[in-house]
């Protein structure tokens, strides 16, 4: 595996460091300190000295540039002026004293910091739940939310952020496996194919769609990444935000066999539309949408593999059957793909 990222970026994140850094960074914390569950970058809970908690996200070295970064934070806190209940960073300031040179921020207002060859934000803690998705008033309830935040994700275009199409998160993910070496030989060339096949199905899929409308969404919008209070639900990372077609927020919501899909389906558009309209053609692009995700989810587990936290935590990657079992996916995808069995069509 040859990763275009540091095989060691969090190498010399250390407690102390990470402490150092909010201290630099205007936060007066206590030394309470506990990981939090994430792969793509680190992320901690903070004890303050006032008795309350913060989270810091230390970005993954080289995935995003500061203005992608940027730009999810003030796409946060538009949400949030929306009253969108979503989690904005903090503003930062640099404890000169503290920082003796080694701290700095950037944005406007100030949410990014930089220390110690690091850049992170800090945002205020928010606890929740998992939502019961086998509710139907808690999916309408994640449909309204859902519409008011692709309302306020229409008003303007990302600039800087990526856009999931099929170039960019489906041919890019699939060149990459194959310019790096990165599928076992014995199955690279059936994979290979098979994911060609699965991805001419799925632009063919998107260009059915005559004016197909492109919006900021969160982008990853599965149940882990929703929390759920007695106020609602809300978000807390919008790490992955991109420019989507809207109904890339509603299709990891949904699970089970087809009858289940569809009634989770309708509940989840009752609420949407009882807020803003759906394009109903865009049913038709869940299939493409989870044949992206399957293609881009093995490329990020092969640029990521020399970070020792991914060969713990997924040690069958790279194995034989890893790659068989993906290639019989993407074989479903392409039946789905082409007999149209795609929830597709008005309704």
């Amino acid at each position: 595996m040859h990763p275009d990222l540091p095989s060691q970026p969090y190498g010399d994140l250390t407690p102390d460091l990470t402490l150092d850094a909010l201290e630099a960074l205007g936060q007066g914390v206590d030394g309470r300190l506990l990981t939090l569950n994430s792969y793509e970058n680190r992320v901690f809970q903070v004890g303050l000295q006032d008795g309350g908690f913060v989270v810091a996200k230390f970005y993954r070295p080289g995935r995003w540039s500061d203005a992608q970064i940027l730009e999810e934070h003030a796409f946060a806190q538009e949400l949030a002026d929306a009253e969108v209940p979503a989690v904005p960073p903090i503003t930062l300031t640099v404890d000169a004293a503290l920082a003796r040179g080694t701290a700095s921020v950037c944005g406007t207002p100030p949410t990014l910091g930089h220390f110690g060859g690091h850049r992170l934000s800090v945002s205020p803690r928010r606890g929740g739940r998992s939502p019961e998705l086998d509710d139907p008033e808690v999916l309408r309830w994640l449909g309204r939310f859902l519409a008011r935040l692709h309302a306020v994700g229409a008003r303007r275009p990302f600039v800087h952020r990526a856009r999931l199409d099929v170039t960019q998160m489906g041919r890019a993910a699939r060149q990459w496996l194959s310019d790096n070496e990165a599928i076992p030989l014995d199955q690279r060339s059936t994979w290979l194919s098979t994911a060609d096949q699965a991805l001419d199905l799925a632009q063919a899929a998107f260009d059915r769609i005559d004016g197909l409308r492109w919006r900021r969404t969160h982008g990853d919008c599965h149940p882990g990444n929703v929390l759920w209070t007695p106020e609602g639900p809300h978000f807390v990372d919008l790490d992955d935000a991109c420019m989507a077609p809207a109904v890339q927020d509603l299709w990891m919501l949904v699970s089970g066999d087809p009858q289940e899909r569809q009634v989770q389906l309708g509940a989840l558009m009752d609420g949407y539309e009882s807020v803003a309209d759906f394009d109903w053609r865009e049913l038709a692009l869940i299939e493409p949408l989870r044949t992206l995700r399957l293609v881009h989810h093995s490329a990020w587990l092969a640029r990521r593999w020399s970070d020792p936290a991914f060969p713990a935590a997924f040690p069958w990657f790279e194995s034989g059957s890893y790659w068989g079992q993906q290639t019989g996916l993407l074989r479903q995808q392409i039946d789905l793909l082409q007999s149209g069995d795609a929830h597709g069509g008005d309704r």
